[in-house]
């Protein structure tokens, strides 16, 4: 273990995954494989979303964000894991783990504002058909993602303040493939509870308040859904709302599992395990979810392949 005064730390070291020859390139490859699927799979519902004007609607708009934050979220944390399972280069400079632990906050947080807002536009379209689109105009709908996004970046900039003028002073070794606010608490020196709190309860009025209108909002559908007289309508409803509720399922899990709770019951490998579902896989199961489901989404990726076939 490196042992120094780490209050002015130059680099940490991330540990989190196994050194042996055969297992570092095996998993290597894996996560290669992974993590290139999910970036391809979310470029090209982005594509789709913003080369086919049939898509041009509230939804896939929102959709087309969600995207982007599939795309970013791996890229934080994979590159440098696939770099140090490849190369063996575990060491990040401070600065380095404080923008990636920044990068990763800001999307994780958008996102959970993100989903907030796409329940909402789904409740929109259900209980008020007639009137969607006048209520979720497109001036809406830029600022309801620009505030996601701004929010996301508030949040991000106090709980990386918050970690990173921390004193680091018995060790610089990371438990983790990626720096995360968790680990980062773990291996501090200083006194934690109070910026533990702020963190928790910054984090739990932003996630709460953001679960609390994505449930309200799944009520409201659900009760107007249940009142549907065709079994057609219920079938299309249910088929929209759907694939975001299976999304909005799978990402809470796991970040709620990550982060709502007190660093003295950190497990860096339980963590490892949660972080690699909503740091990795949720971004490639994401665009697949929402192609299996929705036939407008099908139909589009159909169009941009038989495009990129025909360029070829």
């Amino acid at each position: 273990m490196q042992r120094a005064n780490l209050s002015m730390a130059s680099e940490f070291v991330l540990v989190g995954l196994s050194d042996a020859p055969e297992v570092r390139f095996l998993l290597f490859g894996l996560f290669l494989i992974i993590y290139l699927a999910a970036v391809a799979g979310n470029i090209t519902i982005f594509i789709a979303i913003s080369t086919d004007p049939c898509l041009h609607n509230p939804m896939y708009f929102f959709l087309g964000n969600l995207s982007l934050l599939d795309i970013l979220c791996p890229t934080i944390t994979v590159l440098k894991m696939l770099e140090a399972l490849l190369l063996e280069k575990k060491a990040i400079s401070f600065t380095g783990c404080m923008l990636q632990l920044f990068f990763l906050i800001d999307v994780v947080g958008t996102e959970i504002l993100l989903l907030a807002v796409m329940a909402y536009d789904r409740y929109v379209a259900i209980r008020h058909p007639l009137r969607y689109v006048n209520i979720v105009s497109v001036k809406l709908c830029a600022r309801l993602a620009l505030g996601t996004w701004a929010l996301g970046f508030g949040n991000s900039l106090l709980h990386t303040s918050l970690i990173f003028t921390l004193r680091f002073c018995d060790s610089n070794e990371v438990d983790q493939y990626y720096c995360d606010i968790p680990p980062m608490l773990a291996l501090s020196c200083s006194p934690t509870s109070s910026r533990e709190l702020v963190i928790l309860t910054v984090a739990g009025v932003l996630g709460g308040s953001a679960f609390v209108a994505t449930l309200v909002s799944y009520i409201y559908i659900l009760s107007a859904v249940l009142r549907m007289n065709s079994s057609e309508s219920r079938h299309k409803a249910f088929s929209t709302c759907g694939s975001h509720l299976t999304v909005v399922c799978l990402f809470y899990g796991t970040t709620i599992c990550t982060y709502v709770r007190p660093s003295s019951t950190y497990s860096p490998n339980r963590d490892r395990v949660v972080s690699m579902l909503y740091g990795i896989l949720t971004p490639l199961l994401n665009p697949i979810i929402y192609s299996l489901r929705n036939k407008e989404v099908k139909r589009a990726l159909r169009k941009v392949t038989s495009q990129v076939r025909a360029a070829l």
